[in-house]
């Protein structure tokens, strides 16, 4: 198993745009590659109502969905993982 160094004061860019990890799941990988949502759902065995809940926002990425769309896609099921709990976080007010 490949594991990462996790520095306790990671941070992000705060000035960047924060979206959800459904709308870079559309719109930075499927959309630029022209694949579908039904095709998504077919390598990855997420049904496509709950991909097309993810895209929406409507549902979040876990630990099993990233390992999925790691599987599939290049970005790491960690990506997947970082993007969400930057996401929730924000919601929440948490800037750091």
């Amino acid at each position: 198993m490949c594991l990462i160094k996790l520095d306790p004061l990671m941070d992000f860019d705060v000035t960047t745009l924060l979206r959800s990890p459904g709308d870079v799941l559309l719109n930075d990988h499927l959309r630029p590659r022209t694949m579908s949502l039904a095709w998504l759902a077919r390598r990855t065995g997420i049904s496509v109502s709950t991909l097309r809940q993810i895209t929406r926002g409507e549902r979040r990425i876990n630990a099993e969905f990233a390992v999925r769309l790691a599987c599939v896609m290049d970005p790491t099921a960690a990506y997947w993982l970082v993007l969400q709990a930057r996401y929730d976080l924000a919601k929440v007010g948490v800037n750091r």
